[in-house]
């Protein structure tokens, strides 16, 4: 089989490096690191406003100095009777046809967020995000749910498993659990309860994603929030088992400190010299369709074959273990490595 056909099934690369993490920063969070600096795992990056509400006050910017949205201020409000009160937020914007008032976002209560992945601070935009280059490898995902968050990785399933509320053992506290095929939202808010990190899964249905967000939702509102905590879908939606590679890479991260990031999805570590699984030129995995999840060697064109609801499409032949090779959309294939 010649590597220019290979060419037209699509690669996935299993590990990367010069990965760049975004960090939202909400109106009213103050960044405390610059361009420049070199973060670690634990150092503080911002202080997020819990409470934020917005004030307008009467502002006036120093001599020589110009209001910008996004700005750090401090404004003193004068109330009858009671006293003055001093306000220390973010400028949002002005008050439209009205001279020298603006919205103030402000507000008392604040937590530090720290870094969880060692790297150089590229862009600072307040009001925005915190753009770090990281200076690990990492191993992309679909999307991600929760907070980003770190700790020591234990497989917990095989590829095809899947993890049930009762599963989750109380000697597993602070790690970031590799778990198979699915999870439901049950076994997920149960494991963020326990003081679990994070959950590393294939797959994620739609409705468990909305039921898990809700409750973060609620966790985030609450007086006392809990430690932060990550969820990394790796394929998507539908169920299927964790590729043989990445098994056998996360299998090779037993026990080593790895973090969650959400933007972009992605679990990251710092170990250079992890070797990645050397898979055949001609091994691919289906990605989508009937045979989602399902891992083989292409044979060869098909050519045009008829599927499903009549549709025409370019296909490939592709022996899945010992059974009789069947034939497989291009578009539903992918290349591992």
């Amino acid at each position: 089989m010649s590597a220019a056909w290979l060419a037209e099934i699509p690669a996935r690369r299993l590990v990367e490096e010069g990965l760049e993490e975004r960090v939202a920063l909400a109106p009213g969070d103050q960044p405390l690191v610059a361009v420049g600096d070199t973060v670690e795992p634990g150092t503080a990056l911002l202080a997020r406003l819990r409470d934020a509400h917005v004030e307008e006050v009467d502002v006036r910017a120093p001599d020589g100095e110009a209001l910008i949205p996004g700005s750090a201020f401090t404004a003193l409000l004068t109330h009858r009777g009671r006293g003055d009160a001093q306000l220390e937020g973010e400028l949002l914007a002005p008050v439209p046809n009205r001279a020298r008032r603006w919205r103030l976002v402000t507000g008392e209560h604040r937590v530090t967020v720290g870094a969880v992945a060692g790297g150089t601070v590229t862009a600072v935009q307040p009001g925005s995000e915190i753009r770090i280059a990281l200076g690990g490898r990492a191993v992309r995902g679909a999307f991600g749910a929760g907070q980003a968050a770190r700790g020591p990785l234990t497989v917990v399933t095989d590829a095809l498993g899947e993890l049930r509320p009762g599963g989750i053992d109380v000697g597993q506290v602070g790690n970031i659990l590799v778990v198979g095929s699915r999870i439901d939202a049950e076994a997920l808010t149960r494991a963020r309860a326990m003081g679990i990190r994070g959950i590393v899964v294939a797959s994620l249905a739609g409705k468990e994603l909305r039921d898990f967000q809700a409750s973060e939702r609620r966790q985030r509102a609450a007086l006392h929030p809990a430690e932060p905590f990550a969820v990394l879908v790796l394929d998507g939606a539908g169920r299927r088992p964790l590729s043989s590679p990445l098994a056998a890479l996360l299998a090779g991260l037993e026990g080593v400190e790895v973090a969650i990031l959400l933007d972009p999805p992605a679990l990251v570590f710092d170990v250079p010299d992890l070797p990645a699984p050397a898979m055949p030129e001609d091994w691919v995995r289906v990605r989508g369709g009937r045979y989602a999840g399902a891992e083989g060697r292409v044979l060869g064109l098909s050519g045009v074959r008829r599927f499903a609801g009549g549709v025409h499409l370019e296909a490939a032949r592709v022996a899945f273990g010992e059974d009789e090779a069947v034939d497989v959309p291009l578009g539903d294939l992918e290349r591992l490595g």
